[in-house]
Formats: structure tokens, C-alpha cells, sequence
């Protein structure tokens, strides 16, 4: 059995006006250098056997702290992209019912068949990350492996492996905090959830 730590990336200067950054290589934010130093501080603890990230430059720039913390060189596959949200790129939810507004309520509706108009499916994508995790796990069928990747991308293989319809990504997990821990296994064609959206610094008591 193999165990994946899956990381959205950090925060990013898209952030603050909720713009949907699906293939833009959008900056990381000060906050999120701040979430990557604190992914780090965890990784040194967490017996890490291997990390894998996106191409894009906030995923890559989130891992590298954990790698370097770590000694370990991050493995890039591009099967680790964040979904293309097609005429959604680089707006925000206001700005996308505006212009294209039938697509927007389909979206809401059933975001795997009604995806962003020219973007990619869900199926697709999901598909291809979990393709990426079982070939980690056939090389490492004792791994215990941080792979820092993106929110949309993260949820819709968690529907995949977990046999939840892809439609209801959405609706079963609403949101993912950047810089945040979900812990799978894998075993063989079992999944197992072992936590979701976990911070990696607890918190100061009050």
C-alpha cells in the first residue's frame, strides 16, 4: 500500500478576487511562500519517501521548500495539472455569468457534463491524475509520497478513486485550503481517505 499527502498549492495573487486559474501560471502571494515554508516545517517530520507536483509554477514553488527540507528532487508530471477551465480562465464567477450566463447556470448544475465551455472535462482530468498516482504506487508499493497539486484537480480524483459521481465534486468537497493535507492509501483498487483538508501547523490555542 502506497500513501499520498495531497497538497493544494499556496495561495496565489488570483486569490483574493476568487479568479478561476486553472493552466495560467499565476504567482504565489507572500502568504503563500509563508504556506510553503510551513509545508516544509511538516514534510521534515512526515517520513516522506518521494515528491511529485505540477508543472505550474505555484505547485513546483510550494514543493520545493519540502523537497529541499526533505534532500529530496521533485518528480514534475504533467498529469498533475489543474484542470483547463476553457472561457472561465482568469475570471471570476460574476465576470463568467456576464458572458457566457446559460454556461455558468449549467456549470452550477452539473459541473462534470456541463464543465466551463472549452474546458476540459473532469473525467478527463481525473482520469489522467489517477493514472499518475497508480504508476507512483507501482514504484513505490510502500511510499509515502507528497504530491502538491491543485483544488479542482484534487477533488475531482478523490470522486474518481473514491466512487463518488464526478458531478457532485462540488458539493462533497466545497473547498480545499491552499497549503492544506489530504491523506489517501492506496491499495491495490482500494482507496482509503485518511484525513481531509488537514492544516499542516496546529493551531494556537486561544
Amino acid at each position: 500500500m502506497t500513501d499520498f499527502l495531497l497538497v493544494r498549492h499556496g495561495e496565489t495573487v488570483w486569490h483574493a478576487e476568487n479568479r478561476y486559474a486553472g493552466r495560467s501560471d499565476v504567482p504565489l502571494t507572500d502568504r503563500g511562500r509563508a504556506q510553503a515554508r510551513t509545508l516544509a516545517h511538516w514534510a521534515t517530520t512526515a517520513d516522506l519517501t518521494a515528491i511529485w507536483t505540477s508543472p505550474l509554477s505555484r505547485a513546483r514553488l510550494t514543493a520545493a521548500p519540502a523537497a529541499d527540507a526533505c534532500g529530496l528532487t521533485p518528480h514534475v508530471d504533467e498529469r498533475l495539472y489543474e484542470l483547463d477551465f476553457g472561457q472561465g480562465e482568469g475570471l471570476t464567477r460574476d465576470e463568467m455569468r456576464q458572458r457566457f450566463p446559460r454556461g455558468v447556470a449549467d456549470f452550477l448544475a452539473d459541473p462534470a457534463d456541463h464543465h466551463l465551455p472549452g474546458g476540459e472535462h473532469p473525467r478527463n482530468a481525473a482520469e489522467r491524475a489517477a493514472a499518475c498516482l497508480t504508476d507512483i504506487a507501482r514504484d513505490q508499493p510502500h511510499g509515502r509520497i507528497l504530491v502538491v497539486a491543485h483544488s479542482t484537480l484534487i477533488r475531482v480524483l478523490l470522486c474518481h478513486l473514491l466512487g463518488i459521481p464526478l458531478a457532485a465534486y462540488r458539493r462533497t468537497f466545497p473547498h480545499l485550503d491552499n497549503g492544506a493535507l489530504t491523506e489517501i492509501r492506496l491499495n491495490g483498487n482500494h482507496t482509503a481517505l485518511l484525513r481531509l483538508n488537514a492544516p499542516t501547523q496546529e493551531k494556537t490555542p486561544a
